[in-house]
């Protein structure tokens, strides 16, 4: 009997972790052959805005898989039109293979969630479930608690061991923008986007008008993101007129503050090395700090930005010896716009408008009595910010 994989998906774009798992499923569930699908219109969520076509995705995913054997591309659902339904794919896909036994891929998040599917139990039926186990912590608990509330219904569940590059379609296009994506794209594939200017790869954003750069920040930020960066810029604007800084550069650098945020460590690391960037040992060994040096690099040379806000991006977060007004007001506004809500902000939002350099000590402090709770250590830059306060008390 002939076993046939099914993986279906946007594939927006695809990468080598969409590679590696179709690989990794072919050698684990002893398939035939692997059928990659990219949905016309997903049930789940929107294709995004600006997305590539379907068609695009199709051309995309062929590139990707041209030397991986045993694996197709089918534009199955692209002819079907309308919303991808599996249930529906599964029964053409029977009708074309009525004596396989056929297998449908798919994530942890998708299986958790499987029963909130169109016609679930339909599904079950035709084909035995190949779940992507990435081993995340949590991972093993739920995943066994739904594998056994499934086979009570008669479900067949395989786990496929995913030991590849952790990375989602969202963070790839945030990676293409950022111009540092192509160590994850497959032969071929990085070409195309560029030649047809897909993912913004060819965008000019250099000194976007304050309206343009809100709406290409905000596309680019976690959603849980987007209220704190639009209180830090209008809050940064305000701490600029109240002390005299240049409220167009206080508003392009609360903007664009936390543009790389979105990227986890490994991630940032990634963006450093695409742009040639030599770290030091305390960023290589806290990762997670480096949106500040990152953003700091996207400001410059994706958008274009002047030297006094890529300044005041860089240090938003460590601050550093002889700040700079404008770079004070970013670290401050930062730490107190509307959205913040810890013990000790009120003060802090009153010494920003009466005393901007106590301001900014104490922010700093409550950073490293926080990193202390924590047990991480403190920056080199916040220390040496810290020890300058102590020794110069001529207000900003």
């Amino acid at each position: 009997m002939e076993r046939i994989g099914i993986f279906g998906g946007t594939f927006n774009p695809p990468h080598i972790g969409h590679i590696q798992a179709a690989k990794q499923a072919m050698a684990a569930l002893k398939l035939d052959r692997l059928i990659l699908i990219p949905d016309n219109m997903a049930p789940h969520k929107a294709l995004p805005p600006n997305s590539p076509t379907g068609w695009q995705r199709l051309d995309m995913l062929r590139l990707a898989v041209q030397d991986c054997p045993g694996i197709q591309v089918s534009d199955l659902e692209l002819r079907r039109e309308g919303v991808s339904y599996t249930v529906d794919t599964i029964a053409q896909l029977r009708q074309l293979h009525p004596k396989a036994k056929l297998y449908l891929l798919m994530g942890t998040d998708m299986f958790l969630c499987f029963q909130n599917w169109y016609h679930w139990k339909q599904i079950l039926e035709d084909v035995t479930l190949g779940v992507f186990c990435r081993g995340a912590s949590h991972e093993p608990a739920a995943l066994e608690q739904k594998q056994t509330e499934l086979k009570k219904l008669g479900a067949k569940v395989e786990l496929v061991e995913n030991e590849v590059v952790s990375i989602s379609s969202t963070q790839m296009r945030r990676l293409l923008a950022f111009h540092c994506a192509e160590i994850f794209l497959p032969q071929g594939v990085g070409d195309y986007i560029s030649r047809n200017g897909l993912y913004d790869v060819n965008a000019h954003w250099k000194q976007l008008p304050m309206e343009q750069l809100e709406q290409v920040v905000v596309r680019l930020l976690n959603p849980n993101r987007v209220a704190h960066v639009l209180g830090c810029r209008d809050t940064a604007v305000e701490l600029a007129k109240h002390w005299g800084a240049n409220t167009t550069d206080a508003a392009r650098a609360g903007i664009l503050h936390d543009i790389t945020k979105a990227l986890d460590g490994p991630l940032q690391l990634t963006l450093c090395a695409a742009h040639g960037t030599i770290l030091n040992d305390f960023s290589r060994k806290y990762p997670k700090t480096l949106h500040a040096l990152t953003g700091a690099l996207v400001a410059e040379r994706i958008f274009g930005e002047n030297e006094a806000v890529v300044s005041a991006i860089r240090y938003h977060t460590t601050g550093k010896a002889a700040m700079n007004l404008l770079e004070t007001i970013i670290y401050v506004a930062d730490y107190m716009e509307p959205n913040r809500n810890f013990p000790g902000v009120e003060k802090l939002r009153h010494l920003a408008y009466t005393d901007l350099q106590s301001a900014l000590r104490l922010g700093l402090e409550m950073t490293m009595e926080h990193l202390k709770r924590q047990g991480n250590a403190l920056s080199p830059e916040s220390k040496e910010a810290l020890a300058y306060l102590s020794s110069h008390q001529t207000p900003v």
